[in-house]
């Protein structure tokens, strides 16, 4: 049986996410169902559309046109200028993909960018950004992020903070909730039964025996022997500057990384137009493209959809519980 049809909502609809709505379905609608939740007054001027009353009516691909479970939001679409008048419906419309993906309804969230000062600013928005949004609406407990491509896993043990925060913010308790989540979401929406979990290092060459740091000796291998006596396939810590070439990466399914960085660069590098956002740790499944709002060329038909189309199809492919 087909799964149900993706959800992807509008994001900040003074970006980039509206133009890349009807670029990602005149790429993808013969090869997913999938429908656009938002203000069809937004779309680009010309754009073919069509309103739909319930999500199962974007799998009739019959009319040709992007279907939208329409929206309405407050004021038009100024195309490089958030209005924070609008921020009420960015944040109610990621509320209403995940009641969809709650009840079954959406097989698969995939958002598009939001501008997190205008949700402040329009809307009194609480949260640090979309993920942790997400995580409330779900109620979920923690939450991980994965940078995702055909060539590579990601995830960051830590994130956004200063370079000279990680030591402090990274414990044995952080670490083992990460590469717990990622085991699991390895298994339940990867569908590969057996994950193998690469794990570098803190410091260079992975501390070499403590003379370059003790993190590895006091924190890190403590944790992954006690995951291994669970019976998790861990590899490391390793050293990163050997970890992310093709060789190495034939190695493993997934790699998690000290600091945001260390994960990053490697998986822009190699394929910085495809990777793709995954939240693990959710009850549903939610990707979305590796970028911003992108401000400066918002309605000037410069955007480059590739990163949103990929995370579509990673969506899809998840939906179908096969490994992307």
């Amino acid at each position: 049986m087909m799964p149900a049809p993706i959800a992807l909502t509008c994001g900040e609809p003074a970006g980039i996410g509206p133009e890349l709505a009807v670029a990602v379905w005149d790429a993808l609608r013969t090869e997913l169902p999938f429908f656009w939740i938002g203000d069809p007054a937004h779309l680009p001027d010309g754009a073919r559309y069509r309103l739909i009353d319930h999500p199962d009516a974007a799998a009739d691909q019959a009319g040709g046109a992007l279907p939208v479970l329409r929206h309405v939001f407050a004021g038009v679409r100024t195309p490089g200028a958030a209005q924070p008048a609008q921020a009420q419906g960015v944040i109610d419309v990621i509320a209403r993909a995940v009641d969809l993906a709650r009840s079954g309804t959406a097989s698969a969230i995939c958002t598009l960018p939001i501008h997190k000062q205008a949700l402040q600013e329009g809307a009194g928005f609480a949260y640090p950004g979309h993920t942790e949004y997400l995580a409330h609406l779900a109620g979920a407990d923690e939450v991980v992020m994965m940078l995702a491509s055909s060539q590579l896993r990601v995830v960051p043990a830590t994130i956004h903070i200063p370079l000279s925060d990680v030591p402090q913010a990274l414990t044995g308790e952080l670490l083992s909730k990460r590469i717990r989540i990622t085991h699991a979401a390895l298994k339940a929406q990867f569908g590969i039964a057996a994950p193998r979990i690469a794990v570098a290092g803190l410091n260079p060459h992975a501390g070499e025996g403590g003379r370059m740091g003790h993190e590895e000796i006091d924190l890190i291998i403590p944790v992954l022997d006690a995951l291994r006596a669970e019976g998790l396939d861990l590899r490391g810590p390793m050293s990163a500057d050997t970890m992310f070439h093709a060789a190495a990466r034939k190695g493993y399914d997934a790699a998690i990384c000290m600091y945001h960085d260390q994960a990053l660069i490697p998986i822009k590098t190699l394929d910085f137009d495809q990777g793709v956002n995954v939240t693990l740790g959710l009850p549903f499944i939610r990707t979305s493209p590796d970028h911003g709002t992108a401000f400066d060329i918002a309605g000037k038909g410069l955007a480059n959809p590739s990163s949103t189309i990929a995370a579509m199809r990673m969506a899809w492919t998840m939906a179908q519980g096969i490994s992307p």
